[in-house]
């Protein structure tokens, strides 16, 4: 994943009002100083699963996250994206990223890199 990153939960659960969700996972990134919410999904992309992932990035945001900590990021990984989906349902400047997924691990350097394209495109913002 790269440098920086710790493991906060897996299946996190957060109460809104008598309604529980569950996020699938969420790090931490001491170098950057942000939340990362990763959801995974079995099917293709949807627009609510673009708005269930808004939400948990807003919660983290409004009820977790310190005022000097940055803004939170979420991940969301499906096996089949739609790009004319994430476009029409995320604002330009949005936290959010949505990425295909293959049932294969890249070598390890490749997904090092791609971290850390991550990282460096997140702190240009």
């Amino acid at each position: 994943m790269g440098d920086g990153f710790a493991f906060i939960a897996r299946q996190k659960r957060i109460l809104l009002e008598d309604d529980e969700f569950f996020i699938d996972l969420v790090l931490y990134n001491r170098l950057i100083r942000s939340f990362v919410i990763i959801e995974i999904k079995t099917e293709k992309l949807t627009h609510q699963d673009l708005g269930q992932l808004q939400m948990y990035v807003n919660y983290y945001d409004r009820i977790v996250k310190l005022p000097e900590e940055n803004p939170t990021i979420g991940i969301l990984l499906c096996p089949l994206k739609n790009d004319a989906v994430v476009k029409m349902t995320l604002p330009n400047d949005s936290n959010l990223r949505a990425a295909e997924y293959k049932l294969y691990l890249p070598e390890a350097k490749l997904l090092q890199q791609k971290m850390e394209e991550w990282t460096k495109a997140f702190e240009n913002k």
